[in-house]
């Protein structure tokens, strides 16, 4: 596991590898973050918020996802809109707090390792997630059908794609064997 500095930006919500998610950007702290990226060209760090927030400092999960920008704009409100995309996993060593109260995290990057084959205990998983795709359509609608054997990718869409709480997404995030992390998806469902 490589180590690196990794701003953070700790939501009430979990990203996962491949994910998109819109956000409104308005705290100075966070217009800072996002105008350092953009320079530096690299991501930052969503993690989902376990306490309250006080004093501005939100306590975040050990394990998050980078996120890198792939469109911005303004809102209506005139606030800052982003579009990011989940990356890379990472679990957090050590967090500092800059003065502007913005979080800094020494990561490590978690390797999720090459696609990995569909066992025949999870075959009904893909054939769920074939389904969601058909009737949701977006943006997998049109993705090679061998995405559909790669029980990366299959658990990763179904983490984001399936009704559940972000504690139970936030227990499969942290998974670093995408069969275990098919397992408990499966011990998730009705």
């Amino acid at each position: 596991m490589s180590s690196e500095s990794l701003s953070l930006f700790p939501l009430h919500t979990v990203l996962v590898p491949g994910a998109a998610l819109g956000l409104r950007i308005f705290e100075p702290r966070y217009l800072d973050l996002i105008r350092d990226c953009s320079r530096q060209q690299r991501g930052f760090g969503i993690c989902l918020i376990l306490e309250n927030e006080e004093e501005g400092t939100a306590a975040a999960a050990a394990y998050g996802t980078e996120a890198l920008i792939e469109d911005f704009g303004s809102g209506d409100d005139g606030l800052l809109t982003l579009q990011v995309r989940g990356h890379r996993r990472f679990l957090i060593r050590r967090v500092r707090v800059r003065d502007n109260g913005l979080q800094v995290a020494e990561v490590a990057w978690c390797d999720d390792g090459p696609a990995q084959p569909i066992r025949p205990e999870h075959a009904l998983l893909a054939t769920l997630l074939q389904q969601i795709v058909e009737q949701v359509g977006g943006e997998y609608a049109k993705v090679s059908a061998r995405r559909f054997d790669d029980a990366v990718w299959v658990g990763w869409r179904l983490t984001e794609l399936l009704p559940m709480t972000d504690e139970q997404r936030q227990a499969l995030l942290q998974h670093d064997d995408p069969h275990e992390r098919l397992q408990q998806v499966l011990s998730l469902l009705p």
